[in-house]
């Protein structure tokens, strides 16, 4: 009897070892072939080891460990059975070669539901070897460079504590995503950078990026058509050219709404809280977008609409039509490198519609001084510390 116990007692551990199992499993890319060598291609091993843990019921931690990794390319796509940890321990590099980064991706996860990447570890997009591709007109058979890192339709997702350096194109990408927190994320690019945004969304809900250090070319994030209910909290930025939203009305009906930008740190870029929309443009909206509790150090433009967004002359006198409407800039303090350090230049055929401006303290130290705020077609209100004082208009008035 004593033996059938212990056989049974075996029985059970047997099954709860392999229930705990059945949870959790990880599956480390080494393990798979990856060589951690920083020459060979570690795509294919890449790809299988996502493949077998997509396929695990439990939750999945993919392991890159330490080292370095050369990556031509990954596309690791979703439905997975269960979720998935992508911890990201080691050094994970892109290719120099243009005849392997011209693509619009280097590294991407597709329709993937509950997803966590994270674990200290760097990607590395090797930018330097693509930046001078950037330009088209000049460079036509490399037409796209690639976004280090994008989530098409993801959704319940993380990205933290890992670091992204030298993006050919965008550091992170969001598309038709649902649900995304960011935090704790450190992008670093040269503020000459061409295209580099840090986190740039489209056709994205329920988005938050919080916490996180970004100092790259171009935006520090980057808001387009689609972009709805997005928190952003505790950004470092610079150099970089602010938290942007657009450039908008290249597309019929681009719509932007629910944004909320807090205790934000703009160092010496060349923008701070901005909209921007092309003129002429195609119908759109931007609408109940609220910046508030922003230090400007340094900062060029720390509060700008650009209605007349023209980036590569020559530029058109017409009007924009994209309707502006309920912008909160609330408590924007610090000091300003331009002496023009509010700008609100609206569309004629669209004003802006209800920009509130309340303790606004902006400082120009420069030759020109002190700072002045500029108007066009821009109604609202101004409450508070007015500095430079307001030039906003009520709609009685115009």
């Amino acid at each position: 009897m004593a033996s059938i116990s212990s056989f049974g007692i075996a029985i059970v551990i047997g099954l709860i070892l392999g229930c705990s199992s059945a949870e959790d499993k990880l599956f480390n890319v080494q393990s798979y072939g990856a060589k951690a060598d920083g020459k060979t291609d570690d795509s294919k091993a890449f790809l299988s080891t996502w493949k077998d843990a997509c396929q695990w019921s439990g939750t999945a931690k993919f392991l890159i460990p330490s080292g370095e990794y050369m990556v031509y390319a990954a596309n690791f796509i979703g439905p997975c059975s269960g979720s998935m940890t992508f911890q990201i321990q080691g050094v994970v590099k892109a290719p120099t070669d243009p005849s392997l980064f011209c693509n619009s991706t280097w590294i991407s996860f597709q329709h993937v539901d509950g997803l966590e990447i994270e674990g200290g570890g760097t990607l590395d997009g090797q930018g330097a070897s693509a930046w001078p591709y950037f330009d088209t007109s000049k460079n036509s058979n490399c037409p796209t460079l690639p976004i280090t890192l994008k989530l098409d339709s993801v959704k319940n997702a993380a990205v933290h504590d890992i670091h992204s350096i030298n993006s050919k194109s965008f550091h992170f990408g969001v598309f038709m995503c649902n649900n995304v927190t960011f935090s704790h994320v450190n992008i670093t690019a040269p503020g000459d950078s061409p295209n580099t945004d840090g986190i740039h969304m489209s056709v994205s809900t329920n988005i938050q990026v919080l916490d996180s250090n970004i100092g790259t070319g171009d935006d520090c994030i980057s808001m387009i058509n689609g972009s709805q209910s997005i928190n952003i909290s505790g950004i470092t930025c610079g150099p970089g050219h602010g938290i942007s939203i657009g450039s908008l009305g290249k597309i019929q009906n681009e719509v932007v709404t629910d944004i909320h930008v807090k205790n934000c740190t703009f160092t010496a870029t060349q923008n701070g809280a901005r909209i921007k929309t092309w003129a002429p443009s195609e119908s759109g909206s931007a609408t109940s977008i609220n910046f508030e509790d922003i230090f400007m150090d340094n900062a060029k433009n720390p509060i700008i609409i650009d209605q007349h967004y023209c980036p590569s002359p020559p530029c058109s006198s017409q009007a924009s039509s994209v309707q502006i409407k309920d912008v909160t800039f609330n408590n924007i303090r610090g000091t300003s490198s331009s002496a023009e350090a509010v700008t609100l230049n609206c569309s004629a055929s669209f004003p802006c519609e209800g920009i509130n401006l309340n303790e606004i303290n902006l400082v120009y130290n420069g030759a020109g001084g002190p700072a002045i705020s500029s108007c066009d077609n821009a109604h609202g209100t101004a409450t508070g510390m007015e500095l430079p004082p307001s030039c906003l208009k009520s709609s009685l008035d115009s």
